[in-house]
């Protein structure tokens, strides 16, 4: 449940999330590396251990299968995916293996996920896997892969142990606020990587090939990055009614130029936000268009992402 303590914790201290909305594969063999370096779109062998990077995994017409972060340990390759997505995607990653040394393995069940804003390292907590550090958020943070428990006697940071679980609903503001799409929300089997602002956190243009790659280099190179739609931030004076669903249509002078697919109200900012996908010429910050509401059309204003200044 979303609720203001929760919110102001996590923007200026220290906040435990359990992060249900994560499920983890695990890779093993000899051939790991190199096999996941010829299907994402990062470059893999930055992967070292207590260290993760971001990536999107493509299909050949270059569309979003998943994003997922790549995350290091001595002796296998964890992929942090949506959990919804977890078991689907283990088998479809399986049904590639073919002659190499490679395993797949859906741990989600066996490798709780944890994050806590506001810490800088794992001082505090006896981690069964592995922890990595993280500022997705604008704040930094520690994510958890594995069972933790307190260290009775730490001394550097005693508030992580005694860290309470938040809702959710709290980290999704803060994450409408930094401008992060979530799959299956904001981008889906549709998107094109581009299109959803992740070429500087999730593609590699220095790495070998990788599947769809060839529509990235081209947009990229011949068509200067330019893509029909992209993510941007919408804000306006007043929250959308929760009895209409998402995603909602986005018009400008009654014509359909996009949908909303995340809102939230941020007390930090003293609005409401949310993330849209809007046709490329509507992207110009302080732009008005209209979202459809049960009250009838709010007015909303684009804005640059991340809302909050950080980058």
């Amino acid at each position: 449940m979303w609720s203001q303590d929760a919110y102001d914790g996590r923007v200026t201290g220290l906040n435990r999330f359990d992060r249900r909305d994560r499920g983890v594969l695990q890779v093993t063999g000899t051939d790991r590396v190199d096999w996941l370096q010829g299907l994402v779109t990062n470059d893999v062998r930055l992967v070292t251990p207590g260290h993760r990077v971001y990536a999107a995994w493509l299909t050949p017409q270059g569309r979003m299968i998943t994003d997922l972060w790549l995350v290091g340990t001595d002796a296998a390759l964890l992929l942090d995916v949506p959990a919804p997505l977890a078991s689907s995607l283990a088998a479809r990653l399986d049904g590639l293996v073919f002659s190499e040394n490679v395993q797949v393995t859906d741990v989600s069940a066996t490798m709780p996920v944890s994050e806590f804003i506001g810490a800088t390292d794992a001082h505090g907590v006896s981690v069964s896997g592995v922890a990595v550090r993280s500022d997705v958020y604008g704040r930094p943070s520690v994510v958890v892969y594995g069972p933790w428990r307190p260290v009775a006697d730490e001394q550097q940071l005693p508030q992580l142990r005694e860290a309470e679980p938040s809702g959710l609903e709290a980290l999704d503001v803060l994450r409408i606020e930094s401008g992060v799409p979530a799959f299956g929300r904001d981008m889906d089997t549709d998107t094109i990587p581009l299109e959803a602002g992740l070429e500087s956190r999730a593609i590699s243009f220095t790495k070998g090939c990788y599947v769809g790659q060839e529509l990235i280099v081209r947009v990229t190179q011949r068509g200067g990055g330019r893509v029909v739609r992209h993510l941007v931030g919408l804000q306006s004076d007043r929250p959308l009614s929760p009895d209409l669903p998402l995603p909602r249509d986005v018009q400008v002078a009654g014509r359909s130029v996009g949908r909303l697919t995340s809102t939230a109200v941020s007390s930090r900012l003293g609005c409401a936000v949310a993330l849209a996908t809007l046709h490329r010429d509507h992207l110009t910050p302080g732009h008005q268009v209209e979202v459809a509401d049960t009250a009838g059309p709010i007015t909303a204003r684009v804005v640059t992402l991340p809302m909050t200044g950080h980058s």
